[in-house]
């Protein structure tokens, strides 16, 4: 099966989807989304990468998994469709967000907005079976997204890398600190976030006040 990825991404990725891990990757992929309901449906599955190309990229988020519910994953991490009650995690990023820059809490969970920016918003895993949350993972997703991490991290500069929880920090580890900023928290989920570490990080003013200090145009969150 050929992958068909924008073609910034592809110019730099070919090579791993000729990769054996990533043969079988797909072959478990497409045996899942044949005999299973999956999520994001299949044309979105590289939306992250689609939305936002490599030449364009200033900002990565790294989430875990895809939303594992009915009509909410778009491709995006932490982001839903339109018309999907927003998730609790994206609850209080944009809860942040608010106290941070003081702006009001959009009515759409769709992030596209901020992929068109150059937001890139990766899941290390990027499939789910409906309502079985990590059921992609350990198939092979994690070292193509750990591969497209390093390939952001060697060749470009002056990125800024939002890290929330455990998972994405010991995920982000390979990443160049000389060359980009790596910004920690807690995750936003309510299970962390309540318990301090993510409310008042004000991750998204200084990723703004970095960009603007590299001569780049900042993120309207």
């Amino acid at each position: 099966m050929k992958v068909v990825i924008e073609p910034s991404w592809q110019q730099r990725l070919h090579a791993e989807f000729e990769k054996p891990y990533f043969q079988n990757l797909v072959e478990f992929v497409r045996t899942e989304y044949t005999t299973q309901r999956c999520y994001p449906p299949g044309k979105l599955i590289f939306n992250a990468f689609d939305k936002c190309p490599f030449d364009q990229t200033k900002v990565v988020i790294l989430g875990q998994d895809p939303y594992h519910g009915e009509g909410q994953a778009n491709g995006l991490a932490f982001s839903v469709n339109e018309g999907i009650p927003k998730p609790p995690s994206l609850v209080n990023i944009f809860k942040e967000i608010q106290d941070d820059l003081g702006t009001p809490v959009p009515r759409s969970g769709n992030l596209e907005r901020w992929a068109v920016q150059g937001v890139l918003l990766l899941n290390a895993t990027l499939t789910v079976r409906a309502n079985q949350a990590g059921s992609h993972q350990n198939k092979g997703w994690e070292t193509f997204t750990d591969a497209v991490i390093q390939h952001l991290s060697n060749e470009k500069e002056n990125l800024v890398f939002l890290l929330w929880g455990a998972y994405a920090q010991k995920k982000g580890a390979v990443i160049d600190s000389y060359k980009h900023l790596i910004l920690k928290a807690k995750h936003p989920s309510p299970m962390a976030a309540n318990y301090g570490g993510w409310f008042g990080t004000k991750h998204f003013s200084q990723t703004n006040v970095y960009l603007k200090s590299k001569g780049l145009k900042e993120i309207e969150w």
